[in-house]
């Protein structure tokens, strides 16, 4: 019979379906010599965020094949690492939804009747209603940053308030979005028409610091920020400033860029803010809900079936992987690359295995697209296995087909991603067996590795035009290792592709996009 360790207290729950199929061994609070002497009698690890799972304890672990994070973070846990050894990483991502949500309109009402200030007012002997004339949320604007599981379940909650409800999210459609109740605007238009603001963002590269002083300047100052998201997300020091300086009426934050935050957190000191200590997932039903589901997943891989939740890769025959391998590098650059380079919301993606590659196990490198699409801008982790039903959450309609290849190549891979507003079409390819290729975008012929930073443009084939980008970018210190043009003809539309050493500001492809003859300018990363 398989064994299971659960290092850290969990849910009764969780234990006991785990006991059901399993020898089970409860050991709490152990140091980590401890767990290095032991861990190689398990196959099944399941933690919270206590214990470390880290390089040493990796390499004690000779029969663990997979490890349950009850909860959403795996900072505890070497990933990389257990990616390597085979072993599967799986945490509950929606196991929290409600918590989170709930938590969301408490901070809400809270802040609309004032009840903690009531409360501490009353404590102190006072009787001052007038002090605490508060606001209702009937008929009021909502404005939800990022419509996942969570930002989702808000926006049933709050239209039972009878709220209306605005959500800025590029990986919903318009029509996922209506069937929520939500109307899609820019973040700038959620900003400046919201009188209630919630966070439901991952912290990304791409999200942090992404509500500072610019974006505060634009709400209403009756609006109320609340963000029970990540820590980060918000510049904690230009929201400190508009609060009390009357710019926004208030805040309730659950999270912070430091965690637990100091007792000096301006923050913490402002009369018109409601502040908690990371209490999103703290209910004994979310804590019953993640003890379950990471038990379930055990049962299911420990019994040869795949898991919904896996944090990392999951395990394939050595054979298949090495086929695949390279196009599934080169499918997640193909989608973070055409998610980068389309407007408007993502409503279908289309991919096509041509020539050879139709006959190789395609499953994994479609998932790839998908995790490379979705990434960026999701708090849950998306990998191979729960990219598909990500997307499919997210109203996104995925389509797959083979076919021969065309005659300049002997094996394609070709992303469609269809918007709201248009599509991007990308085209990849190997050269050789490791070296990933994209070789179109759109209507233009390019040969280029898809790694880096990169400045895509569109312009009227003319002379100057990248003479005159060059020299911006020179100007701007910006080092241009190398360039790429595709062109429909001499003196016709142009794709120009700079690749730079170093990330490129909004406010340098501002500049860019202002020079004569320039119709459009994209940023693109690959780290």
């Amino acid at each position: 019979m398989a064994r299971v360790l659960v290092s850290d207290p969990i849910a009764k729950e969780g234990i006991e379906l785990l006991q059901e199929h399993f020898d089970v061994d409860v050991k709490t609070g152990m140091d980590k010599s401890e767990l290095i002497s032991i861990i190689g009698n398990y196959d099944a690890l399941a933690v919270r965020s206590e214990t470390k799972v880290t390089a040493d304890v990796l390499e004690a672990a000779t029969k663990l094949k997979i490890i349950g994070r009850a909860g959403v973070g795996v900072d505890n846990i070497d990933v990389p690492l257990a990616t390597q050894k085979g072993i599967l990483v799986v945490n509950s991502p929606a196991g929290n939804t409600i918590a989170a949500a709930e938590l969301t309109m408490a901070m809400m009402l809270s802040l609309s009747r004032n009840i903690p200030q009531g409360h501490n007012s009353l404590r102190a002997g006072e009787w001052k209603r007038s002090k605490f004339v508060g606001n209702e949320l009937y008929g009021k604007t909502l404005g939800i940053f990022g419509l996942g599981k969570i930002g989702a379940t808000v926006a049933r909650r709050a239209k039972a308030f009878k709220m209306d409800i605005l959500g800025c999210d590029p990986f919903i459609s318009a029509e996922y979005a209506a069937k929520l109740g939500i109307q899609l605007v820019t973040l700038e238009e959620l900003l400046a028409k919201s009188d209630y603001i919630t966070l439901h963002v991952p912290a990304t590269k791409e999200t942090r610091g992404s509500i500072g002083e610019k974006q505060i300047a634009m709400m209403k100052p009756t609006a109320r920020l609340i963000n029970v998201a990540r820590g980060g997300i918000v510049d904690e020091a230009a929201l400190c400033r508009a609060v009390e300086e009357g710019l926004i009426a208030g805040i309730a934050f659950d999270v912070f860029e430091q965690e637990p935050p100091s007792v000096d957190n301006p923050l913490l000191k402002l009369d018109n803010a409601i502040t908690t200590p990371h209490l999103g997932a703290s209910t004994k039903e979310a804590q019953v809900n993640v003890a379950v589901d990471i038990a379930e997943q055990i049962v299911e891989v420990l019994s040869g079936k795949p898991s919904r939740s896996a944090v990392n890769m999951p395990a394939m025959s050595a054979d298949i992987l090495a086929a695949i391998k390279p196009y599934i590098t080169l499918g997640e650059r193909m989608g973070a690359m055409a998610v980068q380079l389309a407007d408007g919301a993502v409503e279908s993606i289309e991919i096509s295995y041509c020539g050879d590659l139709a006959n190789l196990e395609t499953g994994p490198i479609g998932r790839s697209v998908l995790r490379g699409l979705l990434q960026p801008v999701l708090i849950e982790s998306v990998n191979l296995v729960n990219a598909p039903i990500i997307a499919e959450s997210r109203g996104i309609r995925i389509t797959e087909s083979r076919s021969a290849a065309p005659e300049d190549y002997t094996t394609l891979l070709v992303v469609k991603v269809k918007t709201d507003k248009g599509q991007k079409v990308i085209e990849g390819t190997l050269f050789g067996k490791r070296d990933i290729r994209i070789v179109g975008i759109d209507d233009y012929a390019f040969d280029m590795s898809p790694e880096g930073y990169m400045v895509v443009t569109t312009h009227m084939d003319k002379p100057g035009i990248i003479g005159r980008v060059g020299t911006l970018l020179g100007e701007q210190r910006i080092n241009i290792a190398g360039m790429n043009v595709g062109r429909q003809g001499a003196g016709e539309q142009a794709m120009m592709v700079l690749f730079v050493d170093e990330p490129v500001t909004e406010e340098v492809r501002r500049q860019i996009i202002e020079l004569p003859g320039i119709e459009s300018v994209k940023l693109v990363r690959f780290v």
